[in-house]
């Protein structure tokens, strides 16, 4: 363990940086949520080559990918991990679910997780850095696995009461903790309902469950890893961040990411609301709480100030 790790436990008491690993359960689990929804994926060209893609499973797969990804950039990472803003109590709760319905783990242990690779990025201590096996190719290569998905299967949890106490300790967040693995039910089966309702039909629901369910989970799944992964290796770095830090901004993924692929700036001021700054940076997580600022749903937003980029901008 580095010294770096050793004197942020000891300053931190008792607490240690992880607590325990996953249970078998929990693996196998795992192993059912990242598979089959990627199978999927790679099944879905051939599938819709054969059988078609309708619009009604087109329409109900955008609603959940932007109602479960908006639950996860807005609400488990500005919002409950990073503290961008305030929320009424029932947007809170929205959130929560929101972000739960993306099967990427309960709110609580999602926070913990991002609260210590912000602490530790791409430092022993990170959970998930690409560059945990060295920056030679085959190194890399490894590394770009393990941040992707490989450190899921590998995991050392880590500790909530450390790096989430604020949620240990919240009532609401608590309950929707508890109701992850129905959450989990309701964002897999809800696309089945919905197409079986539009097209009144059986072939309609399988259609909406293999497209807006599984494909869609599997496509938001490997966009939000690749913030993890590719964000931290290929792109441009226009502001400074502490040394060792190596989070990139990475355009392609822009839109489908809902903006957290400007990733370069979130590292260099990590509580910032927008995380595309510049002309040109489409953020739509961004332009979202900007609508709840203006319903009077969030207060106290944290835009970033020109003054404050200008300082962190790399000379």
């Amino acid at each position: 363990m580095s010294q770096q790790v050793a004197a942020d436990q000891q300053q931190s008491g008792p607490k240690p940086l992880t607590d325990g690993t996953q249970s078998g359960g929990v693996l196998a689990g795992l192993w059912a949520v990242v598979v089959l929804p990627f199978v999927a994926l790679l099944a879905a060209v051939p599938i819709a080559w054969g059988w078609g893609l309708g619009w009604a499973d087109i329409a109900i797969a955008v609603v959940m990918y932007f109602l479960a990804g908006f639950g996860i950039t807005i609400g488990f990472h500005r919002y409950l991990t990073h503290g961008s803003f305030k929320a009424q109590r029932w947007l809170r709760v929205a959130l929560a679910v929101a972000g739960s319905m993306a099967i990427q783990g309960s709110p609580t242990q999602w926070v913990a997780d991002h609260r210590r690779h912000h602490q530790y990025s791409d430092l022993e201590g990170d959970p998930h850095s690409p560059w945990r096996y060295g920056p030679t190719f085959w190194g890399l290569m490894k590394g770009l696995f393990h941040a992707h998905v490989g450190w899921l299967f590998h995991r050392e949890l880590s500790n909530q009461k450390r790096f989430a106490p604020d949620l240990v300790a919240d009532k609401d967040i608590r309950r929707v903790d508890s109701l992850f693995l129905p959450l989990i039910g309701v964002s897999v089966l809800l696309p089945a309902v919905a197409g079986g309702l539009v097209t009144w039909s059986w072939q309609g629901a399988l259609s909406a469950f293999f497209w807006a369910g599984l494909v869609r989970i599997g496509l938001l799944h490997h966009t939000t890893w690749a913030i993890n992964s590719i964000c931290h290796v290929y792109g441009e770095r226009p502001f400074e961040m502490r040394d060792g830090d190596r989070a990139t901004n990475f355009w392609p993924l822009a839109l489908l990411s809902m903006g957290e692929s400007w990733h370069n700036l979130h590292h260099a001021d990590p509580t910032s609301a927008r995380h595309g700054v510049d002309k040109g940076q489409l953020d739509m997580s961004a332009r979202l709480i900007w609508m709840f600022e203006k319903f009077g749903w969030v207060s106290q937003v944290r835009w970033p100030k020109a003054e404050r980029l200008d300082a962190k901008r790399v000379k």
